[in-house]
């Protein structure tokens, strides 16, 4: 598989102010520009985890912010599917406490109804080199290369296309993992669920050793731990049942767009991908404000209102920041909007930085303990996937 990112001078005067007046350090409890800044230092919890709490303010609003810095030389980051499974949900400190992890934060955008497929990646998602769900509108994507000296990460926008090719034939795949969609042609992985949960009437063609094995329409069929499962319910059906014999040759190939991304952000050489998840928005780039929340086509209300905000940062030293923003308590904590977010990040001294999944999903956990206050009335909520940091001397993942 193959990996293929002038302001006005007002603008950036607004920004230096801003970072002068809101923070020196990272815990600083800030009352105004201008006013006492009373600072605490990070601490260590272990060996290249520290973690602290500042109480920020923006104006007269309060603003209670939760921060793990790691060094990726003694830590791993890995994403983490609820249930390790593409659809379930599960809370952060569940993951966390399966996979014994030192700390861990919600990671990315999910489905969240009440229906079976709730917890399916709501954009691209990777784990262990292996696509579990498509992309789309070239939102912000945090990649992850664990190698046996330390962690590296990037900041990039995936552009790919799936094909199915059957024989000599080829058929444009629609998505991966998820519920299909009327002249869909969907794809599902063992990471999926234990079967496809398709209706009958779709045709469904069983893969296991790159073989056609089954071709059925009775729906719901089981996927092979070996190989894959293509669906569709329109009007491919004719098409995927005159080339699906069995004993064929099948596959899925992940084929690079030819299109330029629309920024140019491209993948850092961090070397192979394990990990990715997406979020929406870029938040710093190269060591400035960068928001693309339009061309991600987020709501302006999710941008500009105030939000409980998780999001992950890079830092001029090296370090690698995680940090979650309680919000919607009012008089506690208001949340941030994505140029405040930017703004504070900025301010501490991170260069690149990215929002993940925010609102009632935003936790962090470190040690087993919940350290922010979630918004939703019931506390924690259930998630479909997280970021979990674990130690490398303890060889746990």
């Amino acid at each position: 598989m193959s990996n293929n990112f002038s302001f006005m001078t007002s603008f950036f005067l607004r920004h230096k102010m801003l970072a002068f007046c809101t923070a020196v350090f990272v815990t600083a409890f800030v009352f105004g520009c201008g006013s006492q800044v009373k600072a605490q230092e990070f601490r260590t919890v272990h060996d290249g985890v520290e973690y602290a709490r500042a109480d920020h303010k923006i104006g007269n609003d309060p603003v209670k912010i939760d921060l793990l810095r790691l060094d990726l030389s003694k830590v791993r980051i890995d994403a983490k599917m609820a249930l390790d499974t593409v659809i379930g949900t599960e809370t952060t400190s569940s993951i966390a406490a399966r996979y014994g992890a030192v700390a861990a934060v919600n990671a990315g955008f999910f489905r969240l109804d009440t229906s079976i497929f709730a917890g399916e990646p709501a954009n691209f998602f990777m784990i262990d080199g292996k696509v579990l769900s498509e992309g789309s509108n070239e939102r912000i994507t945090l990649a992850i290369a664990n190698h046996s000296s330390a962690t590296r990460v990037s900041f990039f926008r995936p552009i790919a296309e799936f094909q199915l090719e059957i024989g000599k034939e080829t058929f444009l795949v629609n998505g991966l993992n998820r519920e299909i969609k009327e002249n869909e042609l969907i794809v599902f992985t063992q990471e999926f669920h234990k079967t496809t949960l398709a209706k009958a009437g779709c045709v469904e063609v069983a893969v296991s050793n790159e073989r056609i094995r089954t071709v059925s329409q009775a729906g719901s069929l089981r996927i092979p731990s070996d190989g894959f499962v293509a669906v569709t319910c329109g009007d491919q059906r004719s098409g995927l049942q005159r080339a699906a014999k069995a004993g064929r040759k099948a596959n899925v190939f992940r084929v690079e767009a030819t299109r330029k991304r629309s920024d140019g952000y491209e993948l850092d050489d961090i070397g192979r991908i394990e990990d990715a998840v997406a979020g929406v928005s870029l938040l710093l780039r190269d060591g400035r404000v960068e928001l693309t929340w339009q061309q991600e086509k987020a709501a302006r209300s999710f941008a500009e209102s105030r939000h409980p905000r998780t999001a992950v940062a890079k830092l001029k030293d090296g370090k690698l920041l995680l940090v979650t923003v309680d919000g919607r308590q009012p008089g506690v904590s208001v949340g941030m909007t994505l140029q405040e977010l930017a703004d504070y990040l900025l301010s501490i001294d991170a260069v690149d930085a990215m929002n993940l999944d925010g609102g009632g999903s935003t936790a962090m956990v470190l040690d087993g303990k919940l350290v922010n206050t979630p918004s939703d009335t019931n506390g924690e909520r259930k998630i479909g996937d997280a970021l979990i940091v674990t130690l490398r001397n303890t060889g746990k993942r």
